[in-house]
């Protein structure tokens, strides 16, 4: 895919956040998430693509933009787009940390139609590449990515988003030695960061959304590493929904090239509040700074974007809170 078409894509993902970022801790994630999809959805008419969302804020009939199905852009080559305006929607409503605005692109047919339900997930970077089975218990994986990262396994950092169901892989991770990282919400940022080398983060684990699955194997696969996944569905409505999007074998697990076919992926992401990898919009008088990270698998390149945005300049979506 054309490496003109990143920077594009970082537009995109900054204006979402600039957008978002003026409800941080204002208590209101729905004000908070519309701003992010209608900043998104305006800087997609800018770039030279004849879009499909795959995966976006939902069915045609639950919403207005960013819909599965709609198409974007101002007509051009014609891709698959993934895209999630506001992870962390918690986050950015109580001023915490880890929210991004992200997207990842792909040529038709590469990104996985992933049903809006849960799914199970693994994730490590390229040196534990082919290490990793999600079949296997929590202690084996653990080693395993311990011995192909040269470490103890009680050198490792695992991030699990902090809920009930999770409470078997704690324990199995605790028993076996391994650091914990609790995160509230939104794992696509810490996928990035386990598959990033001197982030302090080693692996993702546990059930989280299957959409946001998809972005975090396309930020995986453009920095090399590895990731399994398998829905987990929680109702007979659930299994029905995955079966209309053509996923017939519920239990199938997912490796990283069912997850995103091929190399030719972009993924784009801008931070909302402060995270580990990335630091949060700033807003100044007249403007805001932002940063965002852009990779693309064809070339394993990525880029670190710190932008300063001069609103009397360029259109912005600077809609106040």
């Amino acid at each position: 895919m054309e490496r003109e078409l990143a920077l594009e894509f970082v537009r995109v993902t900054e204006a979402a956040a600039v957008a978002s970022g003026r409800w941080m801790g204002r208590g209101d994630k729905i004000a908070a998430d519309q701003a992010a999809v209608d900043g998104m959805r305006a800087a997609f008419d800018t770039v030279n693509i004849s879009g499909c969302v795959v995966i976006g804020e939902g069915e045609m009939d639950e919403a207005p933009m960013l819909y599965i199905g709609e198409q974007v852009g101002h007509g051009g080559r014609e891709v698959d787009i993934a895209v999630d305006p506001l992870e962390g929607t918690n986050l950015v409503a109580k001023g915490l940390p880890g929210s991004i605005a992200v997207l990842a692109i792909a040529p038709r047919g590469c990104l996985l139609h992933a049903p809006d339900m849960y799914m199970d997930k693994i994730a490590v970077g390229p040196r534990a590449r082919g290490k990793i089975d999600i079949n296997a218990p929590v202690k084996e994986n653990l080693k395993a990515v311990a011995s192909a990262l040269e470490r103890a396994v009680e050198d490792l950092t695992v991030v699990i988003l902090d809920r009930p169901r999770h409470a078997a892989i704690v324990k199995e991770a605790r028993d076996a030695g391994a650091r914990i990282k609790l995160i509230s919400d939104g794992d696509v940022s810490p996928a990035i960061n386990a598959a990033i080398e001197g982030t302090a983060v080693h692996m993702l684990l546990g059930i989280g959304g299957a959409p946001e699955g998809v972005l975090a194997a396309a930020a995986v696969k453009c920095l090399g590493g590895d990731m399994q996944a398998r829905l987990w569905p929680e109702n007979d409505a659930d299994i029905e929904r995955a079966r209309a999007m053509g996923i017939v074998d519920i239990n199938k697990v997912f490796t990283i090239d069912d997850l995103v076919k091929g190399d030719e992926v972009i993924f784009a992401a801008t931070a909302i509040t402060q995270g580990d990898l990335l630091n949060g919009v700033r807003y100044f008088g007249g403007g805001a700074r932002t940063h965002s990270i852009v990779m693309r698998g064809s070339t394993g390149t990525v880029r670190f974007v710190d932008a300063i945005h001069k609103f009397d300049k360029k259109p912005m979506p600077i809609k106040r809170a």
